[in-house]
């Protein structure tokens, strides 16, 4: 079949199914299990290109929730998904499809795959873009779509679509307490002794809507006794606050010690398996957990997650207004601005780092010169697509500058792992499962990997940033402060001038690896 023109294609809406999907020696699509299926076959169905990868944790969030959509909808016979993979080997793509019914471009064929993310611009996956039966773009917003509607957006007409965002929005006008929580079956919360109290008793109050699953994720297990610690104290403030839990997991997947567990919540809940714990999560588009979602006294969305503020904040964070933010906001870049090397390096003892074959290098050793924090792990592709550029410009900062050094701090899930990557590395790390690194990365609110924080000579923080900086600059970055970035952008425009005119975009391709991060629900291009 004819190889796709990505330019031509790309500036109109409605796509030739078959040139899109196809390569120059393919004409069909696979199945998991490794069968093939005519591209023609598809002619009259309505499409969605899904652009994921197993690497990926938003993805793996959104997959569940895309195969019960398409389990209840691909028996009407005229929707059909095709997988776009964005991950780097064929046994990570391999693993992954066998999660999806549907279809999927053939991992060998990387042109067509890289040509369908050209063609619809995709810079962060999850990605959902949805195509109707004769190949027009009815969305590229597939992923919220079904996030928050479901198998109630089907048959994913554009009409449809619009019309289900319309009542949303006119729902959030209308948004009260009750209409959140009310169903045609239940018009209470349920305590922790068993009584069912009326949501009209909670209305007037501010309110947090706390999503959770099972003990099983550790990032709710985690941060459920430290809301436990600040509804206690705000309870016993005289606030007019109250917590209801959500838990999000099947009823049938909630084991014993869990339902014990949420007997013990001094909050309310709604019942465990309630179909409106899962429709507030769509509602709200809750991507991360845990999420505390706080409705003000007056039944409006306040603000859509205060999770974190309550982790690094306590008390301090209430009662979540815009003032308080920026207040804590002012209170954040005071503390960044106090650190030092040996504030964000030492903790009791732990007062070293560690080189090549463990050994120790003190902390003190490291003062007085420019550092680099490296949060990156071995089972994360885009921190490995990024390690040859940051060793490179490690390389040359070094050759012209002792006074430089870069610290991996790992996530990675175990020592093996981390021997593995780490024994790629030239520079200093801290050791693996070191009681440092989750306080570390706290104090430099890292949500995505990979991530650079360069602190300078002086021991205070330069930017958090420096990982875009090495992306675009490379050694020439160094050393990472605001008025040398200026320099050399000025030196960059003043060459520019001399230059001839010309109507060709510049290739940043060839001399900048592809970098994602991850963070807030998706997963990005740097």
């Amino acid at each position: 079949m004819a190889e796709m023109d990505v330019e031509a294609v790309s500036a109109v809406q409605q796509h030739d199914v078959g040139s899109i999907l196809s390569g120059p020696d393919r004409d069909f699509l696979v199945r998991n299990d490794g069968s093939q299926v005519k591209i023609d076959s598809l002619k009259g169905k309505k499409i969605g290109l899904y652009f994921s990868a197993s690497w990926c944790g938003p993805c793996r969030n959104f997959t569940p929730k895309l195969v019960k959509v398409y389990n209840e909808v691909s028996c009407k016979g005229d929707f059909e998904i095709i997988f776009i993979s964005g991950d780097s080997d064929a046994e990570s793509f391999d693993g992954y499809f066998l999660k999806m019914p549907w279809l999927g471009i053939p991992f060998a064929d990387s042109k067509a795959r890289d040509n369908l993310n050209s063609l619809f611009k995709v810079e962060g996956i999850p990605h959902l873009v949805i195509l109707d039966e004769e190949g027009k773009v009815v969305s590229v917003d597939g992923r919220r779509i079904i996030d928050e509607y479901g198998v109630l957006a089907y048959p994913l007409t554009a009409e449809w679509i619009k019309e289900l965002d319309e009542e949303e929005e006119e729902a959030k006008k209308e948004q009260s307490l009750k209409s959140l929580l009310v169903s045609p079956s239940r018009d209470f919360v349920v305590a922790n002794d068993g009584r069912k109290i009326p949501i009209a008793e909670i209305e007037g109050r501010l309110v947090g809507l706390y999503f959770s699953l099972s003990s099983n994720d550790d990032d709710s297990a985690q941060f459920t006794p430290k809301l436990v610690d600040f509804y206690g104290k705000i309870m016993a403030k005289g606030e007019n606050f109250e917590v209801i839990e959500l838990p999000l997991d099947n009823e049938d997947d909630l084991d014993e010690e869990y339902r014990e567990a949420l007997k013990t919540r001094p909050w309310y809940t709604l019942p465990i398996g309630d179909r409106s714990c899962q429709d507030l999560a769509d509602f709200f588009e809750v991507c991360t957990l845990p999420t505390l979602v706080i409705i003000g006294q007056d039944g409006k969305t306040q603000n859509y997650n205060v999770a974190e503020a309550i982790e690094e904040h306590g008390i301090l964070a209430y009662p979540f207004t815009p003032e308080k933010f920026a207040e804590l906001e002012a209170i954040e870049k005071a503390k960044l601005d106090a650190l030092t090397l040996e504030s964000v390096l030492i903790s009791g003892d732990l007062d070293f780092v560690i080189g090549k074959g463990g050994i120790k290098v003190p902390v003190s050793d490291l003062v007085g010169k420019t550092i680099l924090l490296s949060f990156s792990a071995h089972w994360c592709p885009p921190c490995q697509t990024f390690l040859p550029k940051l060793i490179e410009a490690y390389t040359k900062i070094k050759a012209k500058n002792e006074a430089f050094e870069v610290i991996f701090i790992s996530s990675d899930r175990d020592q093996s792992s981390f021997d593995e990557y780490y024994a790629q590395m030239p520079w200093l790390a801290l050791p693996f499962g070191d009681l440092r690194d989750a306080s570390i990365s706290r104090k430099f609110k890292v949500r995505g990997i990979p991530m650079l924080v360069a602190i300078g000579p002086t021991g205070k923080t330069i930017t958090t940033e420096a990982r875009e900086l090495i992306t675009v600059h490379g050694a020439d970055a160094f050393p990472f402060t605001q008025e040398h970035i200026e320099e050399i952008k000025a030196e960059l425009e003043e060459m520019a001038k001399g230059r001839p005119a010309t109507n060709e975009e510049p290739k940043m391709e060839d001399s900048v690896p592809e970098v994602w991060v991850c963070e807030d629900g998706v997963c990005r291009k740097a």
